[in-house]
Order: C-alpha cells, then structure tokens, then sequence
C-alpha cells in the first residue's frame, strides 16, 4: 500500500473520530473510503468497526478521565444495545442496505426538526441527579437502537443521543460520553459477527483505527472543553449533511448541476 494512501486513510479516519465522539455520522466518511479502495459494501462495514471500537476505547478513557462518564446509567442501556447488535449484524452479513439508508435520512430530518425546535432540552438536561436504572420504554428503544448500529453504524450516534437526551434526560457532553461508552459495549459483538463471516480486512481497519482514535482524543477534550452549546451546533450541522446524504439529495443536486 502506497504511503499517500495510507496518510489518506488516517486522515480520514481521524475526521470521522472526532465527529463520531462530537455528535455522530463519521462512518458516512470512512465507509466511502474503504468501498473506494476497493472492499465489497459489507466487507467495508466489518473492516470499519476495528476503528470504531479503538476508537471509543480512546473516547471512554478521555471521557472517564475528565469525569463526565456515568457507566451505571450506560450499563443498563448497553444490555439492550448489545443484544439489538448481534441481532443487526447477522442482518447486514447479507441484506442490501438501502431501502434502511432511505428510512434512516427520513428519520434523520425529523430529528433535525427536533433539536431546532427544543434547544434547551439538548444543552441543559435534567436538573438533579439522573436515576441510574432506565425504564422498560428506554431499553426497547435502545435494543431498536443496538439493531441499527449492528447493521451498519452510521448515523448510530445520533440516536443514542436522542434516547440519551430526550429520554434520560442528559445534556449533550454527559450524553456523548454515554454514547461512546455503549458503542464501545456493543461493538466487539457485530466486530466478531463480521470476523467469522470473513468481511474485515485487519491492516486497513488498523491503519483506519489510528486516525480514528487520534480524533476520538481530541473530540472528547472538545466536548467537554466547549461544552454542550457547542455540540448541539455540531450535531446540527452533522445531522443535516448525513439526512442529505442518506436520501440521495447529493447526487441529485450533482445530477441536475451536470444536465
């Protein structure tokens, strides 16, 4: 592999990590490339989750250390994730992914609409303490959740931020860090999935994942750093352009230009 192509892949490997510890949606980055360089859709989806999971290995321990991780809390919305994700990664070993691609952008809108109609409800959070074990509505959407980000992983973040604010009630720095904490949880499943179908290609995923975790250090530092205000512009920006792109709006727009 030429050198170029190798500082490509930590390139864009280290963007798709600090967005993915931000708000979400990096994969809509890394996937492209690895298809690019010549892997098959599903063998790009396994190869892409080695950098996912050292990823929020990296994310966790910053997130823990600047004591912002709540791991009781994320514990009990794991378990519903993790078992969602084996069941979403034996899905995505053979099924084509685009009609979930379309559904996804439809949901992706619709969440857009709803961090800009409630600004308050994703930056300040619950006042108080927030009860540790969630209810049984939680855990199902978290299982719904685990499925998604099983399947194919992009765009997961976002939803998980969703169940975390809107449903448990945290402020986007402390639901970020949640947010890696259970992607880290769930990820070794659909990763061993992907493994025992042969669809990952270890030394991409590997030079994938340096520049993975390298962003996921400076995404957590920035999340904490400028706060929830800051990332709620983030998550804004990033749900629009993955909404775009999920529906195909890009290559109509592209399509249009050119004709």
């Amino acid at each position: 592999m030429e050198w170029y192509i190798i500082v490509a892949v930590i390139a864009v490997g280290f963007i798709a990590g600090f967005i993915n510890t931000l708000a979400g949606s990096g994969s809509l980055l890394t996937l492209p490339l690895l298809m690019f360089l010549g892997l098959p859709a599903n063998v790009a989806n396994g190869t892409n989750r080695i950098a996912i999971l050292l990823q929020n290995v990296v994310g966790v321990a910053s997130f823990k250390k600047q004591k912002v991780l709540d791991f009781k809390h994320g514990y009990w919305l794991a378990i519903p994730a993790i078992i969602g994700s084996f069941i979403g990664a034996m899905i995505a070993i053979n099924l084509n992914e685009e009609i979930m691609r379309k559904t996804i952008g439809g949901l992706l809108v619709f969440m857009l609409f709803i961090i800009i109609y409630k600004p308050d409800k994703w930056i300040k959070g619950k006042a108080g303490d927030v009860s540790p074990k969630p209810g049984i509505l939680q855990m199902v959407i978290f299982f719904f959740i685990g499925i998604y980000g099983g399947f194919i992983q992009a765009g997961v973040g976002f939803f998980l931020l969703a169940g975390l604010v809107l449903g448990a009630g945290l402020d986007l720095v402390r639901a970020n860090a949640l947010k890696v904490f259970i992607i880290l949880l769930y990820t070794p499943i659909a990763l061993v999935i992907f493994m025992l179908n042969n669809q990952v290609d270890y030394k991409l995923g590997l030079i994938l994942a340096v520049g993975n975790m390298l962003g996921a250090f400076v995404g957590a530092r920035a999340t904490v750093s400028w706060g929830p205000k800051f990332v709620r512009y983030v998550l804004l920006i990033t749900v629009s352009v993955s909404a775009l792109k999920l529906l195909g709006l890009f290559e109509l727009i592209k399509s249009i230009v050119v004709t």
